[in-house]
């Protein structure tokens, strides 16, 4: 990809699956990394979440490229948090051109009992956590004067939500349909610096939020036949999921100079999902 040697970017989430691949995959172009993750379990959820030894293996990975990076912990709910680990890397290395905001969380399974709960946890680390990881890193890529690209991770489910009556599952389309709106402003806001905004729409994706416990659960059901949050999805290629590189593969594009002209849109990573 031209022009990303020597760039630095900014990537929530970023302890495993897709935040991990877009860590290593854009070390492999030449950039350096600041990197988050939450690395504690958040309890309305039924699977775990990345730990800290998940995110020592993206250091790992990163160095093995030959690149930098300053990895912390932090939980995308907590502005001020987010943003001490920004302003680490931001020391470190100068400089930020990318922002990648990519953590986000479901419940799988049935509601909770404190079903606000689920509802809260998923907006907020949905949609007000990618405003904090925005707003967090926005002064500095600013300042910089060299342009610059965010990609926010929404989901299908921020085309076209699915059939649900459960707390989280509301929340999650609500939250990823919301992305589209902050991407929106946002990128007619800043196209005149030369700052892109744009949404990624993958399908399922092979992680950490998808390959669990919980989730294996709804497989099984919807194989028996049985109805849920998962039975009516299928992508139109013969693709069951996504691995984690190949949207890492597509935002390694989306943030390099060879997509200088794209802003604005909303990138269905789909395998036709959404033609079904």
């Amino acid at each position: 990809m031209s022009g990303l040697e020597g760039r630095v970017a900014f990537i929530t989430g970023a302890a495993r699956g897709q935040g991990r691949a877009h860590a290593v995959r854009l070390a492999q172009e030449g950039v350096d990394i600041i990197a988050v993750d939450i690395c504690e379990d958040v309890a309305s959820m039924t699977y775990p979440n990345a730990s800290e030894d998940d995110l020592a293996e993206t250091v790992r990975l990163v160095e093995k490229e030959d690149r930098r990076i300053v990895a912390r912990k932090a939980d995308v709910r907590d502005f001020q948090g987010l943003s001490e680990a920004f302003n680490a890397g931001f020391a470190e290395f100068g400089r930020v051109d990318i922002v990648l905001a990519n953590a986000g969380i479901i419940r799988m399974g049935s509601e909770s009992d404190d079903f606000l709960a689920d509802w809260n946890d998923v907006i907020d680390t949905n949609l007000t956590g990618v405003f904090h990881t925005v707003r967090a890193a926005l002064p500095a890529l600013r300042e910089g004067g060299r342009g610059g690209s965010i990609v926010i991770t929404s989901s299908t489910a921020g085309l076209k939500a699915s059939a649900s009556l459960h707390a989280s599952g509301m929340a999650y389309a609500s939250a990823k349909r919301g992305l589209v709106a902050l991407m929106q402003g946002l990128a007619s806001s800043l196209a005149p610096e030369w700052i892109r905004v744009n949404t990624i729409h993958p399908t399922g994706v092979a992680t950490g939020m998808t390959m669990n416990e919980a989730m294996m659960k709804l497989f099984e059901e919807a194989s028996a036949g049985g109805a849920n949050s998962i039975s009516g999805m299928q992508n139109a290629l013969p693709i069951e999921m996504l691995q984690p590189e190949d949207v890492a593969n597509a935002v390694a594009f989306l943030v390099s100079d060879e997509a200088k002209f794209i802003t604005g849109t909303e990138w269905a990573l789909d395998a036709g999902f959404m033609i079904r």
